[in-house]
C-alpha cells in the first residue's frame, strides 16, 4: 500500500515537471516544492478560484450591457414624457355652449357637481361659481343668469320659463 502511494506521488511529480505552463500560483508553488497536487487540479481541471477569475470579465461585461440598456430605456422614457401633450388635470367648470332648455346634466356641469347631489352642496357650488362670475365683479350678466338657472334646476325651483336671455 505504501509503495503504491510512493509510485503515484513520483508519477505526479514527473508529470508536473513536464508541464510547460502553470494553471495557477498554487500549481507553480507545488511544482517547485515537489509535492503532489489535489486530484481536481492535477487532472487539468481549474480550481474554483481560477474559474471565478476567468468568469469575472464576462460578469463585468454583462453588468455594463445591462446598465447601457437600462440607461437607453430611461432616456427613451424621458423623451416620451417630455413630448407628451400638456393636458389639464381637472376642469373646474363647464366649458361649452348652452342648450335651449337647461337639463339637470347641464346644470350639474355648470356648477361642477353631480346631478343627484344634496341641496347644501348645490348651494356651496353656486356660491363658489358666482363669486368668480358675478356681474358686480366684472362677470357677465348672461353667465350669472345661467348659473342661477342651474342652481334652480338642481334644487327643483324651476318655473318652466328657462333663461331670460
Amino acid at each position: 500500500m505504501a509503495s503504491q502511494r510512493r509510485d503515484q506521488e513520483r508519477r505526479d511529480r514527473e508529470r508536473w515537471k513536464r508541464m510547460k505552463a502553470c494553471d495557477s500560483q498554487r500549481a507553480c508553488s507545488a511544482l517547485e516544492s515537489g509535492s503532489s497536487l489535489p486530484p481536481s487540479t492535477a487532472s487539468g481541471r481549474l480550481s474554483g478560484d481560477r474559474r471565478l477569475l476567468r468568469a469575472a470579465p464576462l460578469i463585468a461585461g454583462l453588468a455594463v450591457a445591462a446598465a447601457a440598456l437600462a440607461s437607453r430605456y430611461s432616456i427613451q422614457a424621458w423623451h416620451a414624457y417630455k413630448a407628451r401633450p400638456i393636458v389639464p388635470r381637472m376642469r373646474k367648470f363647464y366649458e361649452g355652449g348652452f342648450q335651449p332648455a337647461m337639463t339637470r346634466r347641464e346644470a350639474g356641469l355648470i356648477l361642477g357637481v353631480r346631478e343627484n347631489v344634496h341641496p347644501e352642496k348645490v348651494k356651496e357650488a353656486h356660491k363658489k361659481v358666482m363669486v368668480a362670475n358675478h356681474p358686480d365683479a366684472g362677470g357677465s350678466h348672461y353667465l350669472a343668469s345661467k348659473i342661477n338657472e342651474a342652481k334652480d334646476v338642481l334644487l327643483g325651483k324651476t318655473k318652466g320659463g328657462g333663461s331670460v336671455f
